[in-house]
């Protein structure tokens, strides 16, 4: 298992490549999430309820702790500031 620094402890160059590169991540999979939920509701409603649909639901918890993780790094950047 990788050692995973504290952001208190990263450069801030580290701090903003990994900001970057988080954002874009979880802004990207909260679009394709979203879509998903969108279909997955369309699909309930035209052929009923499948285990499939619970899919979407059981990523929102990643998507969350993503948003929580870009948050503290925010902070930290602008705390360097």
């Amino acid at each position: 298992m990788a050692d995973k620094k504290k952001y208190s402890e990263m450069t801030n160059e580290e701090l903003v490549k990994n900001h970057k590169t988080l954002k874009t991540l979880t802004y990207t999979f909260g679009v394709v999430l979203f879509f998903s939920l969108i279909s997955n509701l369309f699909i309930v409603f035209i052929k009923g309820f499948s285990v499939a649909n619970v899919v979407p639901i059981s990523l929102l918890p990643i998507l969350i702790l993503n948003l929580k993780n870009l948050k503290e790094i925010t902070k930290e950047i602008e705390s360097r500031k």
